[in-house]
Order: C-alpha cells, then structure tokens, then sequence
C-alpha cells in the first residue's frame, strides 16, 4: 500500500523519536530525580534530597532513545493504519488506540533502565554496575522488569489523555491558521497535553515508584506489589495526599518535556521528510 504524503517510515520515527527521548531525558533529569525522591516511602531527605540530583542518568541516556523511538515507530504506523478505516469523528480513539500500542511496545526496552535509574535516584546502589548486579543477585532477570505491569497501566491512562488533547490542539490550530503547524507551535500543544495528563495520573506515578523501588532482601525498605493493593495501602498508611506526592516536579517535567519531546519529533521528523533522509526509494 502507498505511504500517504507526510507519515514517516520507519527509519525516520526511529531518529525522530530516539532524538526527542534523548534531548527530554537529559535537559530535564534533575526534576525526575526530584520527583522520585518526593514518592519513596523513606522520604525526600533520607532518599537523597538534593545531593547526586544526576544519580541514573546514565541509565536514562541508555534507555531513552530505544524507547522514545520504539513508541513513535509504533505510534505512527498504528495511527496510520486505522486512520485509513476509521470514520473521521473517531479518530480520537485511534490517537488512544495507536498511543497504547506505543506505550506497550516502549515499555518492552524503557522499564529495565527505569527500574536501575529510580534505584540509582532512590539511593539504593551506588553505581550503575552495583544497581544491575544487584537487582539480578536478588531478583534475576525478572527484576529489571519489576513494575513492567504498573508501568503500562501508569502509561496508557496517560498517554490516552495526552495524545487526543495534542493532536486535537494541533488539528484545530492547523485549521485555524490554514497552513501546516509550526514545530514550535507544536511544541507548546505538547506541553499543554503532557502536563494535563501529567498531574491526572500522578497516583499512578507514585504506585509505579513504589513497586519498583521495591526489592526483596531489603528489610530497611517495605515490599510492594501489585497496583490495587499498593495504591489503597499508600491512601491507608499515608493519606490520600501522599498519592499526589511529586505532583509539582512531576507536571513541570512533563510540561517542559512535552515541549521539548513533541517539538523536537515534530522537528527533526520534518527535517527528515523534507531532506528524504532514510527515504525508501
């Protein structure tokens, strides 16, 4: 089937996406870290406070463009797909639809490098070496996908928030001004989307934090596990406030970084098309 005038192939989401996770991963790691510090049960200062706000970054440079790309390659193909057989008027359940899709497949490459990374931001390990041997002496190789389950169930709500909100801002600017969106411009939907879904799903967040920095042996530190039943202990032990730990770096992070990611991919995607770079002849 021809490739309709302005979807990318696969090569072209792959650098477009691997280049918008790196940039986002890396410029704004600090507030991750801040942020998963606020979530685990020991607490802000005994996690760490603002000492080695860089902790995992090395784990995040490693995980983030496989996985940025891994999502938009899927992203793409799957919107693009349905988009061809679904009436107009649904196409927000395909933006839910072809974002999960994403979410899913990314999640298969993002959440071994999420799991050492918060483990690295949390203090547990002192390196990047220590927190694999570490997570495979007690744990195996299940252990690096610890939280594999709560991170797609973090990821889907959120992403079927963020991607209808985003690609409806840039529909109904592209009408109203009659001329194709700017990578800026798409910049700033980005963010508008990311950090509405951002603050929705933060107990999601703070469930996702938990069980991964859960690791058996540990007796200074509870086990979770499993969403429903970490997230109604949370609300039990700690209030109900304490679902919502994290909410502020957590929304500015993903504010910025829907700017920076979204218009980055928008970006580069363009640069892409435009120069036929990666083009299939």
């Amino acid at each position: 089937m021809p490739r309709e005038a302005g979807t990318p192939n696969t090569s072209q989401c792959l650098a477009a996406g691997g280049f918008a996770g790196m940039a986002v991963d890396v410029a704004l790691f600090p507030l991750d870290t801040i942020k998963t510090r606020l979530q685990a049960k020991a607490g802000f200062i005994a996690s760490g406070g603002f000492r080695g706000i860089y902790s995992g970054l090395s784990s995040a440079v490693i995980g983030s463009s496989p996985g940025a790309a891994m999502f938009f390659l899927t992203y793409e193909q799957v919107k693009a797909g349905c988009e061809r057989s679904v009436p107009k008027k649904y196409q927000p359940f395909v933006h839910m639809f072809a974002a999960s899709a994403g979410e899913i497949a990314a999640c298969l490459v993002r959440v071994p490098t999420e799991v050492i990374k918060q483990r690295l931001q949390a203090k547990h390990h002192a390196s990047l070496a220590g927190a694999i041997r570490g997570t495979y002496a007690t744990e195996g190789l299940l252990g690096f996908y610890r939280g594999y389950l709560t991170q797609v169930v973090r990821e889907i709500p959120f992403t079927c928030i963020q991607f209808p909100i985003y690609e409806y801002l840039k529909q109904s600017h592209t009408l109203r001004k009659g001329r194709p969106i700017k990578s800026w411009e798409a910049a700033v939907c980005g963010s508008l989307a990311g950090g509405t879904a951002a603050a929705l799903t933060t107990p999601l967040d703070v469930v996702k934090t938990r069980v991964m920095l859960s690791t058996k042996g540990m007796g200074a530190h509870l086990e979770y596990s499993g969403i429903v039943p970490t997230l109604t202990r949370i609300a039990r032990e700690e209030g109900m406030r304490a679902l919502f730990s994290g909410i502020v770096p957590r929304t500015i992070w993903i504010s910025v970084g829907g700017f920076v990611f979204l218009g980055s991919y928008e970006k580069v995607k363009a640069m892409l098309l435009e120069a036929g770079v990666f083009a299939h002849k």
